[in-house]
């Protein structure tokens, strides 16, 4: 009966000597597990910090160590439930690994993740941006929270900030400078006016508006905004909506999604699926259940056929 029952999971993920254990040292320091219940804590990569016994045994926190990424299998966390019968369980996630195949693969069903805590090392960020790309963007897509910590005031935080947030909208962002202050208003210098009654986007500006109005949509309403897009449309999109899309790399050449906003026009189903188009629209943000808050809606006073543009692709920096 034990096994059955769904086991809230906490996850650590970033890569070595990225502040991981420091977090959850924090965590379990703050009294977030003081309820006298049981934690397992899977430890699957270790750093040079460990977490002192004592805090472990107060917090009545089972450490145990897999060494290997092959020796997390499913069977093996049911045996570790069964040995242990936790009330939670934290893990440790080495960064090399596989976050999407541990979460859909290995860890039984009714290991329910509920946060998913990500920690990076600003100071060498701009390695693994360039490097590892795709393995790093592999851990902000499943995140809550990221945490960037070792800030210095000269570190161009809205780059980092945006390099999460084009993957993964929804995750909150944190910088932690050397002094331990904690930094997350972090205030995006836009190459157009936000204060302007209508915002003209120049071809290269789509992906920076893209984000900010996905975050903040109460800052556009009643706007009108002018941009080009190329015109998307399926089934399932009612007679009089469309998306003027772009092209955009959100980790690396082999991931080019489209993104946009669905877009009220009523000569929609006449547009020409791929046909490249400039809008003129007005921001009018609903309530999205998908996103849990305020969500962009767009509706056309104009559609108007355009070339194409020189670049294709739309970047987020």
């Amino acid at each position: 009966m034990f096994g059955n029952r769904d086991i809230p999971t906490y996850l650590f993920t970033g890569f070595l000597e990225s502040g991981k254990t420091t977090c959850i040292k924090e965590i379990l320091e703050e009294g977030n597990f003081e309820d006298g219940m049981k934690t397992l804590f899977l430890i699957t990569e270790e750093g040079e910090k460990e977490i002192d016994e004592n805090l472990l045994k107060y917090n009545k926190v089972i450490p145990v160590v897999i060494e290997e990424e092959d020796d997390l299998t499913e069977k093996k966390c049911l045996e570790l439930v069964k040995e242990h019968k936790p009330a939670r369980i934290m893990i440790e996630v080495n960064g090399m690994w596989n976050l999407d195949k541990l979460i859909n693969e290995i860890l039984p069903e009714n290991w329910i993740v509920v946060q998913t805590f990500t920690t990076v090392n600003s100071e060498t960020f701009s390695v693994y941006i360039n490097n590892m790309k795709p393995l790093l963007m592999s851990h902000f897509s499943q995140s809550d929270l990221v945490i960037f910590n070792r800030c210095t005031a000269d570190m161009d935080r809205p780059s980092m900030r945006r390099n999460v947030k084009a993957i993964n909208r929804r995750a909150q962002v944190l910088f932690e400078s050397e002094d331990g202050s904690v930094e997350s208003n972090i205030e995006e210098e836009l190459p157009f006016d936000v204060s302007a009654s209508e915002i003209v986007l120049e071809d290269d500006d789509f992906g920076l508006w893209y984000l900010d109005v996905s975050e903040h949509p109460e800052k556009y309403e009643g706007k009108t905004i002018v941009f080009k897009g190329q015109v998307y449309r399926n089934r399932s999109f009612p007679s009089d909506a469309f998306v003027p899309s772009r092209a955009a790399m959100t980790c690396c050449a082999d991931d080019i999604a489209k993104i946009g906003f669905l877009c009220h026009y009523k000569g929609a189903d006449s547009l020409g699926i791929n046909d490249w188009v400039t809008v003129t629209v007005k921001v009018k943000p609903e309530f999205s259940k998908k996103n849990q808050g305020l969500f962009p809606v767009l509706w056309a006073e104009k559609v108007e056929k355009a070339e194409e543009p020189e670049e294709e692709v739309v970047y987020f920096s």
